[in-house]
This record gives structure tokens, C-alpha cells and sequence, in this order.
């Protein structure tokens, strides 16, 4: 949610009514849950696999009135947007749904009448996905969701492409060092990510630090270019520079709890220096 409202300000567009941050927070928990919801109870040392596991009764009831909150959600954007939504043009329709359809083949399908099917299962490629549909929500969809709930035209822009890329990229990192911690699993299941393919230290020293290092270059060249206030500039290098930080904190063993609290917090770090930046330095 924070990340859509940095997208939005960064677009130089006021953040969307507060029926759009329900329906990106009820998607995104909705669609993490059943992902663990749905798979069969494991022996493994993951302690959230195993808190999964121990509460699955209760996470199903959850997951039942999230889904009738989900429901009622969409149903009242249907009602207010809809006429505006047929008249989306096919482009956008098929942009806007290249995100939930990388998102639904990320997990995939196993069925036995059309066998079994997953992204997941192409190591190199996950982070690419993940980052992929993150960055469809948080930065296409407030804009399209603005255009329709303004009833104007999609704005197409160059700083959209340039923010998609930006998160697109930052994200996609995240999930790079995320699967440090599945490196031993990933390994016994033959699951190719960066980390059981080059190994700790390459990961981090040929693709983490200078894809970080790149876009933070591109960065400040894309804000020299555009004017961006130094202020402006300083705050939003913030994330790139503790991006690298917590790569190099990663050579030591950690607790599951770090991954969730320090590397998904890196995108709450972004989304804070972003908003932070356009409400103090961006006019």
C-alpha cells in the first residue's frame, strides 16, 4: 500500500480513494496465504511452514471472510466503475492482466487434466516474476486506477516505464537475497535459484551490489536530468544504500525472522524515503 502511494506521487497524482488500497491489501494477503494455505502440511525446519501448519484451522476461517470482504470489495468497484472499465482500451486491459496472470502461473497449475505447471520451478526466473507482478500493482495500477475513477484517459508517461523499471528491478533483488534463506532446500529439490547456482558470496558480489550500484547510477543521472531537488535525491538513495548493507549482513546465518522483518522492510524503507521526498522536495 505504501509503495502504490509513493508510485501515485511520484506520477504527480494524488493518492486513490481508500477503496483501492483495500483491494491491493486484501489481494496481496489473500493470494500469500493460500499460497501456504494450499500446500500439504511439511516436516521441514521452516518455523512459518510449521506456524502454517499448527494454525491451518484457523487461518482457513480467516481466509473465508477475507475472501467475502474481497468480494464486497470488488463488487462495489464494479458498481461504481464499471461502465468505465468496458470502455478500457485492449492494450491496457492486456497490460493490466499480465500481472495477476504472472502471479497466478508463479504458483501454477496441477491439475491431472492438464498435468502440472509452474514458474516457480525455474529458479533463475522466480525473483523476475515476483518483481514482475509487484511492481504492476504498485505502479500501473493506482494510475489506471485513477483514470477510471476520474474517467480520463490512461496517462501514459515515460516516468511510468522509468518507476516500473525501478521497482521492477528493487523488488526482484529482494527476492534474490530472500532465497538465500531456502538455499539448502532449494539445493535437495535441484531448484536452480542464483544462490544454489553461484553459490553466497558471487550472488551477492556479481548481482546484487552491482545491479544495485546500476540503478542507483541510473537514478541519479534519471534526476539530473529531470531536475530533482538534492534533497529530494539524497532521500530516495536511501533504499539503494541499505539495499547493499543488508546484502553484506547476509554472510552470517539468520533467523527467518530477519528475512521477513529486514528484507521485505526494505520495501516499506523505499516506499517511506519516496513518499517523504515528493511531500518535502517534490514540487
Amino acid at each position: 500500500m505504501a509503495l502504490a502511494v509513493e508510485a501515485s506521487l511520484q506520477q504527480y497524482l494524488p493518492p486513490n480513494d481508500a477503496l483501492f488500497y483495500i483491494l491491493c491489501f486484501l489481494c496481496v494477503v489473500l493470494y500469500y496465504n493460500m499460497a501456504y494455505i494450499t500446500e500439504k502440511p511439511s516436516a521441514g525446519l521452516n518455523p512459518r511452514t510449521r506456524w502454517y501448519a499448527r494454525n491451518l484451522g484457523a487461518l482457513k476461517r480467516l481466509d473465508w471472510i477475507l475472501s467475502v470482504c474481497f468480494v464486497a470489495a470488488v463488487a462495489v468497484f464494479l458498481f461504481r466503475y464499471g461502465v468505465s472499465l468496458l470502455t478500457m482500451p485492449l492494450w491496457l486491459w492486456g497490460m493490466m492482466l499480465s500481472f495477476p496472470l504472472a502471479g497466478v502461473l508463479y504458483y501454477g497449475i496441477n491439475h491431472r487434466s492438464v498435468g502440472r505447471f509452474t514458474l516457480r520451478d525455474v529458479g533463475w526466473l522466480k525473483p523476475f516474476i515476483i518483481g514482475f507482478s509487484w511492481a504492476g500493482l504498485v505502479t500501473v495500477a493506482p494510475v489506471v486506477y485513477y483514470s477510471l475513477s476520474r474517467d480520463v484517459s490512461f496517462p501514459v508517461s515515460a516516468i511510468t516505464v522509468v518507476l516500473f523499471i525501478k521497482n521492477f528491478m528493487f523488488i526482484s533483488l529482494l527476492c534474490i537475497l530472500f532465497d538465500i534463506k531456502d538455499y539448502a532446500t532449494d539445493y535437495n529439490q535441484q531448484l536452480k535459484t542464483f544462490v544454489v547456482e553461484m553459490g553466497l558470496r558471487k550472488t551477492i558480489f556479481l548481482i546484487i551490489i552491482p545491479l544495485t550500484v546500476v540503478g542507483l547510477g541510473s537514478f541519479l543521472l534519471y534526476g539530473a536530468i529531470s531536475g530533482f531537488t538534492l534533497g529530494r535525491i539524497l532521500l530516495n538513495t536511501i533504499p539503494f544504500f541499505a539495499l547493499i548493507a543488508v546484502a553484506y549482513s547476509l554472510y552470517r546465518r539468520r533467523s527467518i525472522f530477519y528475512y521477513l522483518v529486514i528484507i521485505d522492510g526494505l520495501m516499506l524503507v523505499k516506499a517511506l524515503c519516496g513518499i517523504s521526498a515528493m511531500l518535502l522536495f517534490g514540487k
